[in-house]
């Protein structure tokens, strides 16, 4: 993006002919899809601010193979990251610590999904990932701000990297607060998903990393085309973005076609899935933070994989993985899903769901307030809205793996 690159002097974010000059400039920094997709959420939070210009950029990562076409559908101009860390800003925004300590700006840093749910139990840099010192001061350099859900976490930090504490505010969960807006939509949601009075909706979840559900998709996806009547369920599968990048795209559409083609719906890893999980009647899932947000439904919740060597024995995923149910190789998948259904008990994955963040409701208005403390500006003067999510797509758009899908 040229506009914002003068060659004669790399930190000046102008040229003479822009339209607006003299903007603050905010660096949103995206490693991942799964980055960026949390802090595309955050951005609304800056809007209809003419006083403010935000530019995005890609530092290389392994799982970064989507980034490119997300940020070209996002249509936000993007810097190529050799030539943002010769640049000044003033805010950046990082959901991953990979080469941020580069940038030269002040740095706010904040978890990509349900505040911090796995842990390194091997090698030499054990702890909770996202709390360690290498997570918070890579290279040795603090950020400006760090930005958590939940006071709990604030033990962590205590022992794991005790200098980032002044520096830590309990912000909330973004995530939480759009699915607990949009709860009162869910007959919406069913609708244009296209499910029929009565049809259940199950939905198959799966983080990344060996040890996911996803292990386990090979003998779990034929189940549900084969155990669960057509007319009674429909079926959805959603896959961690990582696992789109690590094996690559046409793989993932390759190992998933077959029960794509028998109506099984795939969501591509750009697709919101949030909406889904309101709608849905079951998850089958694992320890990773979309079957921790489906804590907030009244969808019930089996459990496909729940390895105690990954959790964080404090998050609520370790909570969770004694409250749902199993899932078992052996037993009817229907009778599973009915049976999970009977002994779900609503107050106790409540209890869940409140350590997910300690600031219900709140976030929109704790992010926006430390933006513009850092950016040194006034917020603007108007309450920040928090927006249900947008209706789904028809599941049916979904079937068919061959095509693009609407996001």
């Amino acid at each position: 993006m040229s506009a914002l690159n003068p060659s004669r002097d790399p930190s000046v974010a102008e040229r003479e002919w822009l339209t607006l000059t003299d903007r603050k400039t905010v660096l949103v920094v995206v490693h991942t899809l799964a980055y960026g997709k949390r802090l595309v959420d955050i951005l609304s939070l800056l809007e209809a601010d003419f006083r403010i210009q935000v530019v995005f950029t890609a530092p290389p990562h392994v799982f970064g193979d989507e980034v490119p076409s997300f940020l070209q559908r996002l249509g936000g101009p993007v810097l190529p990251w050799n030539e943002a860390v010769r640049m000044s800003f003033d805010l950046a925004l990082a959901a991953g610590p990979r080469g941020v300590e580069e940038i030269t700006a002040p740095l706010l840093t904040l978890p990509h999904g349900a505040g911090y749910l796995k842990r390194w139990s091997t090698g030499s840099h054990k702890g909770v990932a996202g709390l360690r010192r290498q997570d918070l001061a890579p290279g040795g350099r603090l950020p400006a701000a760090v930005a958590v859900p939940h006071h709990a976490e604030l033990s962590v930090l205590e022992q794991h990297c005790p200098e980032a504490l002044p520096l830590t505010h309990v912000v909330g969960d973004p995530a939480y607060d759009r699915i607990a807006a949009s709860l009162p939509l869910r007959a919406a949601y069913r609708k244009a998903l296209g499910l029929a009075d009565g049809q259940k909706l199950v939905v198959v979840v799966s983080t990344w990393g060996a040890r996911s559900s996803f292990g386990r998709f090979e003998a779990l996806l034929p189940r549900l085309m084969a155990e669960l009547p057509a007319g009674r369920f429909r079926s959805a599968v959603l896959v961690h973005p990582n696992v789109w990048s690590g094996h690559g795209s046409w793989q993932v559409r390759a190992w998933l076609a077959r029960c794509a083609r028998l109506g099984v719906a795939v969501l591509a890893p750009e697709a919101d899935w949030r909406p889904l999980l309101v709608a849905a009647d079951h998850v089958i899932g694992d320890h990773g933070s979309v079957t921790l947000y489906s804590t907030l439904t009244k969808a019930s919740i089996v459990l496909a994989s729940s390895p105690e060597r990954e959790i964080n024995p404090f998050s609520p995923a370790a909570a969770l993985a004694l409250t749902a149910p199993a899932l078992s190789p052996t037993h009817p998948l229907s009778d599973q899903l009915d049976y999970a259904a009977a002994e779900y008990r609503p107050a106790e994955y409540a209890v869940i769901a409140a350590r997910i963040t300690s600031e219900p409701g709140r976030f929109n208005r704790n992010m926006r307030r430390l933006m513009y403390r850092l950016l040194g500006l006034g917020q603007p003067a108007h309450e920040p809205e928090t927006v249900p999510l947008p209706e789904p797509p028809a599941l049916d758009a979904w079937t068919d793996v061959r095509r693009e899908v609407p996001a």
